[in-house]
C-alpha cells in the first residue's frame, strides 16, 4: 500500500513563517525532500530517525531535475512512507508544486497541498513594502520572469508595463536587465521605483532601491534568489522599514546549547533579528541505568529536601515519578529548591511551587539559601546529571546533612564533521554563547589541539554567568561580556546591550 505525499510550503525564509499544519506533518514525516530555498532550520522538526534529502543548492552545486525529484517521491511513496516535499514559498505559486503533484496523480500517489506564505507578499512585507496600498497600488501582478519555452503563449509586456498597480517578479534576477528593457521599451516610466530583495525574511535580507533607469544600469550587481518589486508602494520603505531596524538584525550568533534546551534562546533572538547558528555542543541521553533514580523516589518519604539543579533534571525526575506509579501528590513535605528560575518553571508547568530560589543561579546560591539551618540529620535528594560539580553535596554533608546524588540524565558532547563545523563558522559569527561550563568545554572538544582564541578569532564570546566564564578563561579565551542575571533572559539583554554600545 503506498504512502501519501504531502506538498508544503516553506514559506519565504524565516522559519516562523511555517504554517502550523506544515509543522505537523513535518513531525510527522518519515521522509522529507526539501529544496535550497526552504530554510534547513525546518528541518528541527524532523523526527530523529526521519530521512532528509536535500535535492539540490542554487549555482553551480549538483541538483536533482525535476524529473528525478518527481522519481524520488514517488519511489519513497510507494515504500509506504509519509513523505513531506518541502518547497520554498508557496507550492502553488512559481514553485512548480502543479507539475509534481500531477505526477503524484498519475503514479496513483494520495497527496495534499499545505499551502505556504508566498514570497510574493511575504519578502516585499520584510523589506518595508506593501505590496498593495489605498493610495497608492489597488492590484498588484505576480509574474515570473522564466517562462516554459514551449508554452504556445508568452508573457504579453505591453499589458504589464500598463498596469498602474505594483509588479511582483520571480525568478527575474539573472534577466533583470531584459526585464527592465521589455518594461521601458512597453512603455513603463523610466522614474517608476524599483526594489530587488534578495533572501528575504531571513537576517541576511538586502535591498537595493532606485528608479527603473538607475536599476537597469547596475544589474550585474544582483544575484539570486531574489524578488523584484516595480511600483509606487516601492517609495513607503523609507517610513515602513521595520525588519532592519531591529536591534540585532544581520548578526550572526552561534548557541552551544543542548538542542533541546535552545528553543527559547533562539526565539527570542530571531525575534529581535538575529541570524542563529546551532552547534549544540551537548546531548542530553538517559542513564545507563534507571535504577538509582527510581530507587529513590520509591523511597521518597524519607528525604526532607529536593535539590534541582537543571531543566532536565526536573524533566527526567518527573518522567521516572509517573513511570514508578507515583505523581506529584507524593512529594508532598518535600522542601523543593530550584537552581534558577528555569528550573522552578518545569516544576511549575504541573502546578508545584518551588519553595526557594537563589538571587545567584548557581550552586552557590543554593547553599546561601540554606545558611542558619540545622541541617543535621536532614535528607536531601539531588537528581542531576552525571557529571557536575560536587559542591553542593559536599557543603551539605560537612554540615551534617544525608546526602543522595543520583544520575538522572547524562550529557554527551555531539560528533560534527570538520567540514560542517567549518562551514558553520564562515564567515566568522559576530556572537558565540555559552550557557554553562559543559557548553564551554565540550565546544574545546570539538577542535582538539586548535587554540579557541584562533578558532573564533573576531567573534565576541558571550557568557550566562561568572562560572561559566571561569571556565572559558581557563580555556584561554576572552569574554566579551557577561549576564547580570545567570538566565536565558540575561544573556540576551547582555548581546543587545553589547551591539548597542
Amino acid at each position: 500500500m503506498p504512502g501519501k505525499v504531502y506538498l508544503i510550503g516553506a514559506g519565504p525564509g524565516d522559519p516562523g513563517l511555517l504554517t502550523l499544519k506544515g509543522k505537523a506533518v513535518l513531525e510527522r514525516a518519515d521522509c522529507i525532500v526539501y529544496d535550497y530555498l526552504a530554510n534547513p532550520a525546518l528541518l528541527r522538526f524532523a523526527r530523529p530517525e526521519a530521512e532528509c534529502i536535500g535535492v539540490g543548492k542554487h549555482g553551480t552545486q549538483p541538483r536533482l531535475s525535476q524529473e528525478e525529484i518527481n522519481e524520488l517521491m514517488v519511489k519513497k511513496a510507494r515504500e509506504g512512507l509519509l513523505v513531506a516535499r518541502l518547497k520554498g514559498g508557496d507550492p502553488f505559486v512559481f514553485g512548480r508544486g502543479g507539475e509534481e503533484a500531477r505526477e503524484l496523480v498519475k503514479a496513483g500517489i494520495p497527496f495534499e497541498v499545505v499551502p505556504g506564505v508566498s514570497s510574493g507578499h511575504a519578502v516585499p512585507a520584510y523589506a518595508g513594502i506593501p505590496v498593495t496600498h489605498r493610495e497608492l497600488a489597488s492590484s498588484v501582478s505576480f509574474i515570473t520572469a522564466h517562462e516554459d519555452p514551449a508554452k504556445e503563449v508568452s508573457l504579453d509586456w505591453s499589458r504589464i508595463a500598463a498596469t498602474t498597480g505594483t509588479l511582483v517578479l520571480f525568478m527575474g534576477v539573472t534577466r533583470i536587465r531584459e526585464t527592465i528593457q521589455e518594461l521601458l521599451e512597453h512603455g513603463r516610466d523610466a522614474s517608476t521605483p524599483v526594489a530587488v530583495i534578495r533572501w528575504g525574511s531571513l537576517p541576511d535580507q538586502q535591498v537595493v532601491t532606485g528608479t527603473l533607469a538607475e536599476l537597469a544600469g547596475r544589474a550585474e550587481r544582483f544575484r539570486p534568489p531574489a524578488i523584484i518589486v516595480v511600483g509606487e508602494v516601492v517609495k513607503l520603505r523609507d517610513q515602513l522599514n521595520w525588519f532592519e531596524q531591529l536591534p540585532l538584525f544581520g548578526k550572526r550568533i552561534v548557541i552551544t546549547r543542548a538542542r533541546e534546551q535552545a528553543g527559547v534562546l533562539r526565539e527570542m533572538l530571531e525575534e529581535l533579528g538575529a541570524g542563529v547558528i546551532e552547534i549544540p555542543t551537548i546531548a542530553i541521553r538517559d542513564p545507563v541505568s534507571w535504577e538509582p533514580l527510581d530507587g529513590a523516589i520509591q523511597r521518597l518519604e524519607q528525604f526532607h529536601y529536593l535539590l534541582v539543579t537543571s531543566a532536565n533534571g526536573v524533566r527526567s525526575f518527573l518522567r521516572r515519578l509517573w513511570a514508578c506509579g507515583r505523581d506529584v501528590r507524593d512529594l508532598k513535605g518535600l522542601i523543593i529548591g530550584a537552581i534558577g528560575p528555569a528550573t522552578a518553571a518545569e516544576f511549575a508547568k504541573i502546578g508545584i511551587k518551588v519553595d526557594f530560589i537563589p538571587k545567584e543561579y548557581r550552586a552557590e546560591g543554593l547553599l546561601d539559601c540554606l545558611a542558619g539551618r540545622d541541617l543535621r540529620g536532614q535528607a536531601f535528594l539531588i537528581p542531576r546529571a552525571k557529571v557536575a560539580r560536587d559542591l553542593v553535596p559536599r557543603v551539605l554533608a560537612e554540615r551534617g546533612a544525608r546526602v543522595e546524588v543520583v544520575e538522572a540524565y547524562e550529557t554527551v558532547t555531539p560528533v560534527f564533521a570538520p567540514e560542517e563545523l567549518e562551514r558553520l563558522l564562515t564567515p566568522p559569527p559576530d556572537v558565540i554563547t555559552f550557557t554553562s561550563s559543559s557548553t564551554a568545554s565540550n565546544f574545546a572538544r570539538l577542535f582538539p589541539g586548535q587554540p579557541l582564541s584562533a578558532v573564533l578569532r573576531g567573534t565576541a564570546v558571550g557568557s550566562i554567568g561568572p562560572i561559566t566564564s571561569a571556565t572559558l578563561r581557563k580555556l584561554g579565551l576572552e569574554v566579551t561580556f557577561e549576564a547580570r542575571q545567570s538566565t536565558i533572559p540575561g544573556l540576551v539583554e547582555a548581546i543587545e546591550e553589547y551591539f548597542r554600545d
